[in-house]
């Protein structure tokens, strides 16, 4: 599949980064920069289950990899002596190498990912759903469909998802709406195995 990347996401090509990005501290720290912005590895530490030196240890990790930057401290007076990061894209995307090596670099940050979103969706369920307006839960979707395409017409469906959702993901918060939410969209594609 080509990464067409209309998102403007970071494009990981290297099996090392991949290998990199596949530690659950690694990402989740990832994942809460680019949700929430900037923050210091002692705010980080929360809520990715290390220790302040920790999570720095990891973030100085990432910024090898081109995936995580200094970040100037917010405006107001912030403590010039802590170092604040920043994630440098607000997504990233990558395409299972060919060699196999890098095909098991991949498979581990997949399956890293996979175990993250899972663990946001049952979060999701018992948190934030059952305080949700009910219009806003109404607004929930889950489906699980079965597809028989080619590899070119699963190729064209991604495409065409990524066209359709791109113009939201452009604008982010900033451009949206007053009355826009914040709204998580997890796509898994999973080819199923065929005898």
């Amino acid at each position: 599949m080509s990464l067409r990347n209309p998102y403007g996401d970071f494009e990981i090509t290297d099996p090392q980064a991949m290998r990199a990005l596949a530690h659950p501290v690694r990402l989740a720290a990832l994942s809460y920069l680019q949700k929430n912005g900037p923050a210091t590895a002692t705010q980080l530490s929360v809520h990715v289950g290390a220790s302040p030196s920790v999570t720095s240890w990891h973030l100085r990790h990432l910024e090898s990899f081109g995936l995580v930057s200094d970040s100037p401290p917010p405006e107001g007076g912030a403590d010039k002596r802590q170092r604040w990061w920043k994630a440098v894209a607000r997504g990233f995307r990558f395409e299972m190498p060919e060699t196999s090596e890098g095909a098991e670099a991949g498979r581990l940050l997949r399956t890293e990912m996979m175990s993250q979103a899972l663990d946001h969706v049952q979060q999701w369920i018992s948190d934030t759903e059952p305080s949700l307006d009910p219009e806003w839960s109404r607004s929930a979707g889950s489906s699980n469909t079965l597809l028989t395409v080619t590899r070119d017409e699963a190729e064209a469906l991604e495409n065409a998802i990524q066209d359709l959702l791109a113009p939201y993901v452009q604008r982010g918060q900033g451009g949206a709406p007053d009355d826009a939410k914040p709204v998580r969209l997890i796509r898994m594609v999973l080819p199923e195995a065929t005898n």
